[in-house]
């Protein structure tokens, strides 16, 4: 079940830039604007394949190839939904604000931007890797209101970096704060939806339970999460109503589930039987060791397109996401007094992420 809030169409100049293409918002951002009657250009180092938006070619981490990508163009509004990871915060905040101030002044002198749409995530609440989860921290379900934390957070700079082009360039912003974002994407460093199809074509292949990874506390707790779909739409409704303009929202699926009742509708979905936790987590990255033979198998066997597993599973980021001793829950309410209406059943979400992936021989189909 899923419900969206109405856009307006676009103005007739009105030209999106999105920025990352090729990851998950990226790619659901190109539908969502293509499908609405916008002029779309998307930015990535290569070429999406099939993507319906004119293609733009730059290096994020570096400025003369961005001012040399995106000099002649014009584009109305910006969606940023892009990132680095680096090996340490203090290298995340260097390049990822960087990133955002240089794209932007990259398009200053054209005077086109009417806004930008930058997205982050509930580490703004929780705190960065380094410090994930450590100290205190707002209480749940976290509200767009919380103070900063005081630890770096290359959230903070972007925030930042995005603040001071708005003022100088005289546009507005919307910042997009998501939860796990599940869509459709290949080679995504952070995929939850992918990594759990792979994990359960793999245990199928193996004979072995579908093992939940995490925490006790995740298992038994509520937790909510971000379509890429309805982050989507989220985006294009801040950037095109006035009550979206110069504010930073919370948005996820509007549900909240608890594991022990996801885990077994996922397991049934992808044909597997599941298993819960332990005392002790079973992450991924353990449990998935060395399945790189099994994974070729399966590409074998099926005819699958990606035959690197690298590319299809982030065992570290689900093991990140599901190894939480703590509860993480968003709070949506300023989104819907402003205005935006729009829902996901996660249950849902997940069954037709799994279809997509199906149909486009990234993951096996079920067999009778």
């Amino acid at each position: 079940m899923s419900t969206s809030t109405a856009v307006p169409p676009p103005s007739p100049d009105a030209h999106a830039l999105v920025v990352g293409a090729s990851g998950i918002t990226g790619t659901a951002l190109v539908d969502r604007l293509t499908a609405g009657g916008w002029q779309v250009s998307g930015l990535s180092r290569s070429p999406v394949p099939g993507s319906p938006a004119q293609h733009v070619s730059a290096d994020l981490r570096s400025p003369e190839s961005l001012t040399a990508a995106l000099g002649d163009l014009r584009p109305t509004h910006v969606f940023f939904a892009a990132w680095s990871r680096q090996a340490t915060e203090a290298e995340n905040i260097v390049v990822n604000r960087a990133m955002v101030a240089d794209l932007l002044a990259a398009l200053a002198p054209g005077r086109s931007v009417r806004h930008v749409a930058l997205v982050t995530g509930l580490k703004h609440y929780l705190g960065p890797f380094e410090a994930y989860a450590q100290g205190e921290m707002p209480d749940t379900p976290f509200t767009e209101d919380a103070e900063r934390l005081p630890v770096p957070n290359f959230y903070y700079d972007q925030e930042d970096a995005l603040f001071e082009a708005a003022a100088a360039g005289g546009f507005t912003w919307s910042v997009h704060r998501s939860h796990t974002v599940i869509g459709h994407a290949v080679g995504n460093a952070m995929n939850m939806g992918l990594t759990l199809a792979a994990q359960a074509a793999i245990c199928r292949a193996d004979g072995r339970p579908f093992v939940f990874p995490g925490s006790q506390t995740q298992w038994n707790g509520l937790v909510d999460m971000t379509d890429a779909g309805l982050l989507a739409d989220h985006m294009v409704w801040a950037a095109t109503s006035p009550a979206g303009a110069d504010e930073a929202f919370n948005v996820v699926n509007g549900d909240v589930f608890r594991w022990r009742t996801m885990w077994p509708r996922l397991a049934a979905a992808l044909g597997v039987e599941p298993e819960g936790p332990t005392q002790t987590p079973q992450p991924l990255e353990q449990q998935m060791a060395g399945a790189e033979p099994v994974w070729a198998q399966v590409v074998a066997e099926h005819g699958l397109v990606e035959p690197d597993l690298s590319r299809v599973a982030s065992w570290w980021h689900t093991d990140s996401d599901l190894g939480r001793d703590i509860e993480v829950l968003a709070d949506m309410s300023k989104s819907r007094l402003a205005g935006f209406t729009g829902y996901v059943r996660t249950s849902d979400a997940f069954l037709r992420l799994f279809d997509r992936y199906r149909a486009d021989r990234v993951v096996p189909q079920l067999l009778a």
